[in-house]
C-alpha cells in the first residue's frame, strides 16, 4: 500500500496513508463515535469590546450557525463560541445533533430561514448529498493552513468543498496492566503483548483471558459490543471497515457500486471474539450502550476495548493509568497482517454554506481562522477536545497528551501499513443501520449469519441503486 507521508510532527505521522486503498479523501458521516446526547444549541448574540491582545474584530454585520457533528465536543464547541463572541462580538449559534441524527438534523436545519453557516460531510460519499451547498474554500485561511490536500474534498473543477479538522486513529485499546498480569500467569499463551500480532494470536489469548478472568479480577477479555446508537457504530462501521478494507486491496480499487464480501467470514470471526469473550452475555447487547463499555474498560473489568485516540477523555481519571494505555490494530485472520497496523483517517470535513449570505460567510470563515490560529482556539482542539489536526498553525506545542496519540506514532514508528477509513465509501447511514440490525440478531441467537451477509453485500447494491436514482 502507498504511504503518504507528511513529515511535519505528529500530525502528520498520524495521517500517514489515510488517503491509500479508498480514493484521496476520506472520511465518515454520521456521528460514529459519539454518546448519546441531546441537540444542544447555544446562541451568543451579545457584544463585546475587542481585549487588548490585539484579537481579531468583528468586521460586517455577519453570524455564525455551526452544525456540529461530534456530541462529546458539543460543550468546548459551545464555549469557544462564547470566547470568540465575547472578543468579537460576533454571534456564534452552535447546535449539535444528537448520536446518529446528523444527516437528518442537518436536512432539517437546511430548510430553514436561517440555516447553519457552518457544517459537515462525512467525505466524498456524503460530500455527494451536499456538493451543491458548499462555498470553494480555496482563498480561505483554513486552506491555506493545510498541511496536504489529502486532508480536503477538492471538486474535478478544482473547488475545495470540504476540509478535515481532525485526524484520528482507531484499533483495540488495551489495558497493559492487565495483560501483564495475564501474561504472569501460568500457561499464559504468551509472554508479553508484542507477541499479538495476528487474528489467531489474539482468539488465543482472548480465549484463555476468559477461561481466567477470576484469577485476574476482571468481568471479561473484551468491553461489551454494546447495539444501542451510541455504541453500533464501532461495528456496524469502524469493524465492518477491515473487510472492506481487505476487499478494496485485492480488487485494486477504491470504492465500488457492489461490494462481494469477500471477507466477510473474517468479520464474523471477530464479531463472534467480541460477543463471546466480553463482560456481558450476548443476549443483553440491544441495551448494552457505548458509556457502558468505556466504563467497563476505564475501572479495569476488562482488556480489550474498541475505540479510537476520541476516547482518551472517557477512560481518563479512573482506574487505568495513562502509562497502562496501549492500542493494537484489529486483526481479522489475512495473510500478512503481522505487518498491519491502526486505523487512521478523518471523518470530520468543514464545509461553508455557500447560500448563506456574503457577511455571514466571511464571519464564519473569519470564525475558522480564529479557532485554528488563537491560542484560545488551538488550546481547546489540544486540551479538551484532544483533535489531532492537519493545520500547520498546531505546531508541537499545540499536539495533545494523549497516550492513545502516541500509541499511535508508536505503531507508524514500527513500519506497520495503516488501514485506511474505507468506510467513507458505505453507501449510506441505511445501509449501516441494516447491517447493524443484523449483527444484533445473530448475536441474540434470534437470526442467522447468512442474513449480516445479505444485509452487508444486497443491501450495498440496493442502496446504490436507491441512492441513484
Amino acid at each position: 500500500m502507498k504511504k503518504k507521508l507528511v513529515s511535519l510532527m505528529l500530525v502528520a505521522a498520524m495521517a500517514a496513508t489515510m488517503a491509500a486503498g479508498c480514493g484521496s479523501n476520506n472520511g465518515n458521516g454520521g456521528n460514529d463515535k459519539a454518546s448519546d446526547n441531546e441537540n444542544q444549541t447555544e446562541e451568543n448574540s451579545d457584544s463585546a469590546e475587542d481585549e487588548e491582545d490585539g484579537s481579531q474584530t468583528a468586521s460586517g454585520d455577519g453570524a455564525v450557525y455551526y452544525l456540529n457533528f461530534k456530541p462529546e465536543q458539543a460543550d468546548q464547541w459551545k464555549a469557544l463560541a462564547e470566547t470568540y463572541t465575547e472578543q468579537t462580538g460576533v454571534p456564534v449559534t452552535v447546535e449539535t445533533a444528537a448520536s446518529g441524527t446528523y444527516e437528518s438534523t442537518l436536512k432539517s436545519e437546511m430548510a430553514k430561514d436561517e440555516a447553519p453557516t457552518l457544517f459537515q460531510v462525512n467525505g466524498p460519499v456524503g460530500l455527494a448529498s451536499w456538493k451543491d451547498y458548499c462555498y470553494d474554500l480555496k482563498d480561505s485561511a483554513v486552506y491555506k493552513n493545510l498541511k496536504s490536500d489529502d486532508f480536503a474534498l477538492i471538486s474535478d473543477s478544482g473547488e475545495v468543498q470540504g476540509i478535515a479538522y481532525v485526524i484520528e486513529t482507531y484499533g483495540l485499546i488495551y489495558n497493559k496492566k492487565l495483560l501483564s498480569d495475564y501474561c504472569a500467569l501460568d500457561g499464559a499463551k504468551i509472554k508479553d503483548a508484542s507477541e499479538i500480532n495476528s487474528f489467531a494470536k489474539l482468539k488465543e489469548v482472548a480465549d484463555d483471558i476468559q477461561a481466567k478472568k477470576d484469577d485476574l479480577g476482571i468481568v471479561g477479555a473484551f468491553t461489551s459490543a454494546g447495539m444501542d446508537s451510541s455504541s453500533d457504530w464501532r461495528f456496524k462501521t469502524h469493524l465492518a471497515n477491515l473487510p472492506i478494507y481487505y476487499e478494496y486491496q485485492t480488487d485494486g480499487i477504491t470504492s465500488t457500486d457492489a461490494i462481494k464480501g469477500t471477507y466477510l467470514d473474517n468479520y464474523k470471526n471477530m464479531w463472534d471474539l467480541y460477543i463471546t469473550d466480553a463482560t456481558v452475555e450476548s443476549t443483553m447487547l440491544s441495551s448494552a450502550t457505548g458509556e457502558d463499555a468505556a466504563a467497563e474498560f476505564a475501572m479495569g473489568e476488562a482488556v480489550f476495548y474498541q475505540n479510537g485516540t476520541w476516547a482518551y477523555n472517557d477512560i481518563k481519571d479512573n482506574e487505568v493509568a495513562d502509562e497502562d494505555l496501549g492500542m493494537m490494530p484489529i486483526y481479522i485472520g489475512m495473510e500478512g497482517e503481522e505487518n498491519q497496523g491502526l486505523c487512521t483517517g478523518s471523518e470530520n470535513y468543514w464545509c461553508v454554506n455557500k447560500n448563506a449570505s456574503q457577511e455571514d460567510i466571511d464571519a464564519t470563515l473569519a470564525f475558522l481562522e480564529w479557532v485554528i490560529t488563537s491560542d484560545e482556539g488551538r488550546t481547546s482542539f489540544r486540551d479538551e477536545m484532544g483533535f489531532v489536526t492537519p493545520f500547520t498553525t498546531f505546531t508541537e506545542e499545540y499536539q495533545p497528551a494523549n497516550p492513545l496519540v502516541a500509541a499511535s506514532q508508536e505503531d507508524i514508528d514500527a513500519g506497520h501499513e495503516t488501514v485506511a477509513w474505507c468506510f467513507t465509501t458505505m453507501p449510506s447511514e441505511n445501509w449501516k443501520n441494516n447491517v447493524g440490525s443484523a449483527l444484533l440478531e445473530y448475536a441474540q441467537g434470534t437470526g442467522e449469519w447468512d442474513a449480516v451477509v445479505s444485509a452487508f453485500v444486497d443491501g450495498w447494491a440496493a442502496e446504490v441503486q436507491a441512492v441513484s436514482e
